[in-house]
């Protein structure tokens, strides 16, 4: 197997990645809450563990991956206090539970589509069809002595973890009751975390509740992943990733409670960095919170935001334009305008060009070096001792990894020519066949006006949209 590198946010270091089983990677992706749309920063979460997914198949790896639904117990404090954001969205649209659940669920799928976010083979377990498994490790970490019972649930006690401030490099000493958490007077420290939360005596009957060793109620929110994770994967496997927002609560909480029922728990911590726009967070306030949906209603193509994120290291801190998603679209059709001017020319089938497939995948192996790996791309498009058919088998090949559909985009499309375009491109062949090649010229431009390119082919003219 050739060398991989990921930075593993436990160690803060990149490290030589080795799978627990030879050839084989498990790993676990964090899920969305389905109470509402998922925005363009939720995605790149998915974008980053997809092409982490990739890498490993482009190098011949088979993995199994898990992407969990989150359907109840993440309350609106994002911790132990407050409504559950599914019941409470429920509640405000005047549905059932399984009603929010199923429509925002669906609309996440679809996004994952949109942006080729492979599927096929990926589990998405939902917490609500997982309750017995949660039921199972509170009972053993009970059992063990880690836990102890409250008026209102049973939590974790973090200090009888000594590792717990590991993943985030946590400060307890500094840290003061309420800093983090909602002061809760029964707890015994403020890192303490919801395993099972009881369901009110009072007020509105919830809308998800289960009977429990200690009462009716619901899990906690970190308790779904430690279930849904070892059931699929086993106690112990490679890799978990999410938004570098779970490291200081969500996950820091998964893995004290699976390293404390279960014993080992996950190899390397992969983490995506945030996603600005205009220079700001995203927000209600500054309605700047854009959906994929938002995105094409503009024009623009979800491929073409993927793209945009390919362009810097999911380490960094991206901030979000119209201009800069313009600038990537314009790459993105250039780089298929140029594989299709290359297609177009060349009838014979090339073959893979091993210099700049090694470049390439070096590139994707050092902790997904996307930005290098796109330039490799130009850098091989650009190189006039590569025979043309050679460039367009050999970018296809990337695209295993990049996941852009260029070899789809290639395809012949059924395109509904308006009527002038219709016109000018007959008035174009009988310009060819006169041999007039400055009118030639003159309609293909305004055909380019249009939206419209023009290819010649030894088939005679082919067009598509620029």
């Amino acid at each position: 197997m050739a060398v991989i590198k990921l930075y593993n946010t436990l160690t803060r270091e990149k490290e030589v990645f080795t799978p627990i089983t030879p050839g084989q990677v498990g790993f676990y992706s964090c899920g969305p809450t389905v109470y509402f749309y998922p925005h363009i920063g939720n995605m790149r979460a998915y974008v980053l563990s997809d092409s982490l997914r990739r890498m490993f198949e482009y190098n011949g790896l088979k993995v199994k991956q898990i992407i969990n639904i989150t359907d109840v117990g993440h309350l609106v404090s994002d911790e132990d206090e407050g409504e559950d954001k599914v019941e409470k969205e429920a509640r405000a649209e005047g549905k059932s539970a399984e009603e929010i659940i199923k429509f925002y669920t669906d609309a996440f799928m679809a996004d994952l589509a949109d942006l080729n976010i492979e599927t096929a083979d990926t589990i998405f377990p939902r917490a609500t069809l997982h309750i017995p498994e949660q039921i199972a490790i509170i009972k053993t970490l009970e059992a063990k002595g880690f836990t102890y019972q409250t008026s209102d649930g049973l939590y974790f006690d973090t200090a009888k973890y000594p590792k717990y401030t590991e993943l985030a490099k946590l400060d307890l000493a500094g840290q003061k009751a309420g800093a983090r958490v909602a002061v809760n007077p029964e707890k015994k420290n403020p890192t303490d975390f919801a395993l099972w939360k009881f369901s009110p005596k009072t007020g509105d009957a919830r809308l998800q509740e289960w009977e429990s060793l200690w009462g009716l109620g619901f899990p906690g929110w970190a308790i779904e992943c430690s279930a849904m994770s070892s059931k699929y994967l086993g106690n112990h496997f490679d890799i978990h990733t999410g938004g570098i927002d779970h490291i200081p609560v969500h996950h820091t909480n998964e893995r004290a409670q699976s390293e404390c029922a279960n014993g080992e728990f996950v190899n390397y911590w992969l983490h995506n960095n945030f996603i600005t726009v205009d220079g700001e967070k995203m927000s209600k306030s500054l309605g700047n919170i854009y959906r994929l949906a938002d995105l094409t209603a503009k024009g623009f193509s979800p491929l073409a935001y993927r793209y945009w994120l390919l362009t810097a290291s999911y380490h960094r801190q991206v901030n979000f334009t119209f201009d800069a998603l313009t600038s990537a679209e314009t790459a993105y059709k250039r780089l298929i305008n140029t594989l299709a001017e290359i297609k177009n020319k060349n009838d014979r089938a090339g073959k893979i060009e091993e210099n700049y497939k090694a470049k390439f995948t070096e590139a994707i192996n050092d902790d997904l070096d996307t930005p290098t790996a796109l330039v490799i791309i130009w850098d091989l498009l650009k190189d006039e001792n590569i025979v043309p058919a050679d460039k367009l088998a050999t970018v296809l090949d990337f695209d295993r990894f990049l996941g852009l559909r260029l070899a789809e985009a290639l395809e012949p499309a059924d395109l509904d020519l308006p009527e002038e375009v219709k016109n000018l491109v007959a008035q174009r062949e009988i310009a060819r066949q006169n041999k007039d090649y400055t009118k030639s010229d003159e309609l293909r431009e305004e055909i380019k006006r249009l939206g419209y390119t023009l290819d010649d082919t030894d088939n005679g003219q082919k067009i598509r949209l620029n």
